[in-house]
């Protein structure tokens, strides 16, 4: 009885000190300065990743929110990271957390002034909507606009490099210079690939990551030309002189496209917007007589067969009046 009892005794000590002993690591594991220490740094190498540039880059990583909550529920959202990488390419400076809300907040706000404030279902839905895009539209159209930018910039960046290298400039040096006297938005672009391979990138990593923010065609070739170069060899600043005459003049016969198919993408916008903007003026002028389209059911077949063709014209002249160059 007393060896049961001792046994039974000895066993309940060692349970609680095992229990002690798990409890501490628990609390080391996930509690501890340092394991906070550690979790902080993961999430930053984790927030603004993109694809496998995260292993190759040592740079600081962006955060995709400044709460802690609310990057870890974002983290665990699929292709989160492009997400980011388009916000970058925006040039806002936008975290992930800020453009959500963004998204979230202005519905959220139309909803509750419409139950103050009667407004019908139909525009409240519309307001909603329009609130819901208004950041997408805008980060979209900063996006357009600083890649527009950049494709212009690239032949002068080309030509600074091509002189840096006549002149006994390593290559690395050479997009430093670029980093340093080009203006934005290039000139943070090359300095980011520049401080890369300054930190320890290779140099062909460095590039692919500036290829993965800037997605424009002709930097891709400009990142292509550079990497076949450095196998194969050859005269690098001829190579990207002849880069730049050639953006040069894709960009010219770009502007005469465009100039040329002027007419036709005003003819679309007229054509697109004449209908609603005649509607509108009939219905202030004289109610009553666009009040058939709304109330009789052949009205509101004739209405959404005319929108039907109106979206299938729009579509066809998009194809007609934009040529790829």
């Amino acid at each position: 009885m007393n060896t049961l009892f001792y046994g039974f005794v000895i066993l309940v000590f060692v349970s609680i000190i095992l229990l002690i002993e798990a409890g501490y690591f628990w609390w080391k594991s996930g509690h501890s300065s340092e394991a906070k220490r550690v979790e902080n740094r993961i999430r930053m190498m984790s927030a603004g990743g993109h694809g496998n540039d995260r292993a190759g880059s040592i740079l600081k990583q962006r955060e995709l929110s400044s709460s802690p909550l609310m990057t870890q529920l974002l983290l665990k959202v699929p292709r989160i990271h492009a997400l980011d990488r388009w916000l970058v390419q925006s040039g806002l400076n936008w975290s992930v957390g800020k453009f959500v809300m963004l998204m979230v907040c202005p519905p959220v706000v139309i909803a509750l002034l419409g139950r103050l404030i009667y407004v019908p279902v139909a525009a409240l839905v519309l307001l909603m909507l329009i609130g819901a895009l208004y950041a997408p539209f805008r980060v979209k159209r900063a996006v357009s606009k600083r890649l527009k930018r950049l494709e212009e910039q690239l032949p002068e960046a080309a030509d600074m490099m091509s002189r840096s290298l006549r002149a006994g400039h390593s290559f690395a040096t050479a997009l430093g210079i670029v980093g340093d006297e080009m203006p934005e938005p290039i000139g943070s672009e090359f300095r980011a690939a520049f401080d890369e391979i300054n930190f320890g990138v290779p140099l062909n990593q460095a590039l692919g990551a500036l290829a993965n923010r800037v997605p424009i065609s002709d930097l891709r070739y400009f990142v292509i030309a550079v990497l076949i170069q450095r196998e194969s060899g050859g005269n690098l600043a001829e190579i990207l002189g002849n880069i730049s005459q050639l953006i040069r003049s894709r960009l010219a016969l770009l502007g005469k496209v465009k100039a040329l198919s002027a007419e036709g993408r005003l003819s679309a916008w007229i054509l697109g917007l004449l209908p609603f903007a005649l509607g509108l003026v009939i219905s202030v002028v004289n109610p009553g007589f666009m009040k058939v389209l709304w109330t009789d059911p052949a009205g509101l077949k004739m209405v959404g067969g005319a929108v039907v063709l109106m979206l299938f014209g729009l579509v066809w002249m998009r194809k007609v009046i934009r040529i790829h160059v």
